[in-house]
């Protein structure tokens, strides 16, 4: 049995840039969210909730040099990672007894990753050369390995892309990894930068509020959009003890779950974010009555704000509640680790982070809390819910549960081998037809090419496999949808921040696809998706094969499904980098040997 010690934290966000500055903020109930300073748009009617800091600060703060163009989500990456292996004692001279052998991995939830800089660009690449090398940093697994290179402690990366998940599936991975053996420290959040690509998506779905958002209050309108970055060190208990480290609080409880529900809307009853935090207590050994305080997902949208009350109430939850996103704006991608070392705050300080902006009680709604003082944290649980249903739940602790986690049998026998029992490939728009044997031509039309050939191979390895729901969904993609990204980057060029499209907003993001397929075959299971450039499939194999060997499932959906287009292989042969000819969807099941045999004589 394995506990996880916190041993680190890093923290850069609009409330402060660093663990003192958000903790006097979060006590003297100051919100960060205001007109915006630093990112240039048209829409200064939409608040948000800036780092108080330029890209030219963030860059001397790092000793990176001025003319040297970084994303700013690499840039917030880069001084919270630094701040919390410096917290942890990882790092140069400051190293707490660390083994120059060990293992430390680097797990980064992003979804806009280098699009900041992308987008300032892009209208100059018809007609010269002389920005096009920002592309080399654009993708979420560039941003992530740069992240990683600044610091030069880690010997391995990988990137979490499930949208505003993002961040809590990094500690997720980053836990599991641990449990399994396969790190000896893990650095893990996210890091998130606001862009006109994102902020005039979000506004495309009119989800934004024009004033401060006001989670859970009857008059809520909506979300304001934030930016920043943060980061845990993660450790077993015992490597922790055996070097002597500052144990922050313990990670007791996870769960991941999906709503199945909806591309960018939450179910009535919240059933994926119900289903998540049930696994989280169920992990900790804890009843809710256990839970202390609840960091809620709590965006201020109509819609997840009564979604979100309808789950908790579903698991009897008597705590004080609150959302922290009228502080900090909604840091989408970041926003589980922000909200993670703000549970760690408020635990090591004895207080609950107020509900700031709350007056009117909703229908049906939960009564926020305006905050404490005094108050002993034992268990706090924080909530992360993304787009397509991607819902994630967290348990933090004072204390180690005395079962620990259940590290699973990960030993490799004839019994719980894995396989990839069966496999379906795509690898031309011809194949495409086929989609009509399982989608409405008008369901068909709302897809775009990535969506399509990821959704038919998904269902045509599943019905070969004769499994209608899956127990698990894993996905590797580079880029996500491509076609659709640079639809709406000519849209912003050509047309200016107009309201985009809300379609193609919705299905860039890279879990999109993940969750289309959940929603079509109603699989509530694990659903994560990984971003790391060719990197991709094997993270998504690695964690298949983690679920599988510790028996939590019996059969996992992976798929490798990335696209090109004409614009991206011309932009990639000026830069002389390989690209892939083609677009290709490549969906396998995989299981244990004998395990999948005896399923399927049971379904027969």
């Amino acid at each position: 049995m394995v506990n996880i010690a916190i041993t680190g934290k890093g923290i850069i966000s609009a409330i402060g840039n660093n663990t003192q500055e958000v903790l006097q903020s979060l006590k003297g109930k100051c919100s960060g969210i205001g007109e915006m300073r630093y990112l240039e748009s048209v829409h200064h009617e939409l608040p948000v909730g800036e780092v108080k800091l330029t890209n030219d600060e963030m860059k001397t703060i790092m000793d990176i040099p001025e003319e040297k163009e970084v994303s700013r989500t690499t840039l917030m990456g880069m001084i919270a990672v630094r701040q919390a292996i410096q917290d942890a004692r990882i790092n140069g001279n400051a190293n707490r007894n660390v083994n120059r052998n060990e293992r430390i991995t680097f797990i980064n939830g992003t979804t806009v990753g280098g699009m900041d800089v992308t987008e300032k660009w892009f209208n100059s690449f018809a007609e010269s050369d002389e920005h096009i090398g920002c592309l080399k940093s654009h993708d979420c697994g560039s941003c992530t390995q740069d992240i990683a290179a600044a610091s030069g402690i880690f010997t391995d990366c990988t990137t979490v892309s499930t949208a505003c998940s993002s961040a809590a599936n990094a500690i997720i991975l980053g836990a599991r990894l641990l449990k399994a053996g396969m790190a000896d420290i893990v650095v893990a959040g996210g890091t998130e930068a606001l862009s006109r690509f994102h902020l005039n998506g979000f506004n495309s779905l009119m989800i934004l509020d024009q004033e401060r958002c006001r989670p859970f209050d009857d008059t809520r309108a909506g979300l304001n959009l934030g930016e920043g970055a943060a980061y845990i060190v993660m450790e077993t208990e015992e490597h922790a003890r055996k070097r002597h480290a500052d144990i922050n609080a313990f990670l007791t409880g996870y769960g991941n779950a999906c709503d199945a529900y909806h591309q960018t809307a939450s179910s009535d009853n919240g059933e994926g974010a119900y289903r998540a935090m049930s696994e989280a207590l169920a992990m900790a050994c804890l009843d809710i009555k256990d839970i202390d305080y609840v960091n809620a997902h709590g965006t201020g949208t109509p819609n997840n704000d009564l979604s979100e009350s309808m789950a908790l109430k579903r698991t009897n939850c008597n705590a004080p509640i609150s959302s922290t996103k009228a502080f900090t704006g909604h840091a989408t991608s970041a926003a589980g680790a922000i909200e993670a070392v703000i549970c760690l705050l408020a635990m090591r300080h004895h207080f609950i982070p107020a509900n700031i902006c709350w007056k009117n009680k909703m229908t049906d709604g939960i009564i926020p809390c305006m905050g404490k003082e005094n108050v002993t944290l034992r268990h706090v649980l924080s909530n992360s819910f993304g787009f397509g249903g991607n819902d994630s739940a967290l348990i933090f602790s004072q204390e180690s549960v005395s079962a620990g986690l259940p590290a699973g049998d990960l030993s490799s026998t004839d019994d719980n081998k894995v396989i990839v029992a069966h496999k379906v490939e795509i690898n031309n728009e011809e194949q495409l037809a086929d989609i009509k044997r399982y989608v409405k031509p008008i369901e068909a039309r709302r897809m775009g090419k990535i969506m399509k050939s990821s959704l038919l191979s998904s269902l045509q390895v599943l019905e070969k496999a004769g499994i209608s729901t899956p127990d698990a969904i894993i996905t590797a993609t580079a880029m996500g949808s491509l076609e659709y990204s640079e639809n709406l980057l000519h849209q912003l060029t050509e047309e200016g921040e107009t309201t985009l499209k809300p379609t193609w907003f919705m299905q860039s993001t890279h879990n999109t696809i993940g969750s289309n397929i959940a929603i079509w075959t109603k699989c509530h299971g694990y659903n994560t998706t990984y971003s790391h450039g060719t990197q991709s499939l094997e993270w998504a194999m690695r964690d298949a094969e983690l679920l599988l060997r510790s028996g939590k499932v019996k059969n996992v959906l992976v798929g490798l499904h990335d696209e090109t287009t004409a614009e991206y292989r011309s932009l990639m042969e000026r830069l002389d980098v390989p690209s892939s000819p083609a677009s290709h969807s490549v969906a396998m099941i995989l299981s244990t040997g004998k395990g999948f045999q005896r399923e399927r004589e049971r379904e027969r």
